[in-house]
């Protein structure tokens, strides 16, 4: 009988602890909510370098494997496509000028980037608002762009 006592405490005792285990993230503090954004602003502006300096190497470092973008069109990336994108200097988001920047950080490994960019149309030359997200997650200690998504705003008359 102590020991069906003695399991039953301590599934017990697992069974509390597990959402503490299960979301760490609730505990980051400010201080470390602060430093996480600037990693992945951080890693923006490295991510602008390597395209520009089209470092294959190291853009397949900071796209995942299993990376997906979806265009403004509907049209679905992979990573190696999208990486094509960047070295031919098509007008992308990760390029663009952004406004009204947000990082919102959904614990120490995941975070979204989403922002307002202008993006050139190269088949008619006007540059048209799109809205844009990036889901960041960090693998063995490195940030990887896991998706992203933009989509066009429609024109202000």
């Amino acid at each position: 009988m102590l020991d069906r006592r003695s399991t039953i405490l301590g599934l017990a005792a697992i069974a509390v602890a597990m959402p503490v285990i299960a979301h760490p993230h609730d505990d980051l503090n400010d201080e470390r909510r602060a430093d996480i954004e600037r990693q992945l602003l951080t890693f923006r502006n490295d991510l602008k370098t390597a395209i520009a300096s089209k470092d294959v190497a190291k853009l397949k470092q900071m796209y995942a494997d299993s990376f997906t973008h979806v265009h403004g069109s509907g049209q679905v990336d992979g990573r190696d496509s999208r990486i094509v994108s960047l070295l031919a200097g098509e007008p992308v988001i990760e390029t663009a000028s952004a406004h009204e920047l947000s990082v919102r950080i959904h614990g120490p490994d995941m975070a979204i980037v989403s922002g307002r960019s202008p993006i050139l149309n190269k088949q008619d030359g006007k540059s048209y608002d799109f809205r844009w997200m990036q889901v960041m997650t960090r693998v063995q200690g490195e940030w990887r762009i896991a998706a992203s998504q933009a989509t066009r705003l429609p024109l202000i008359s």
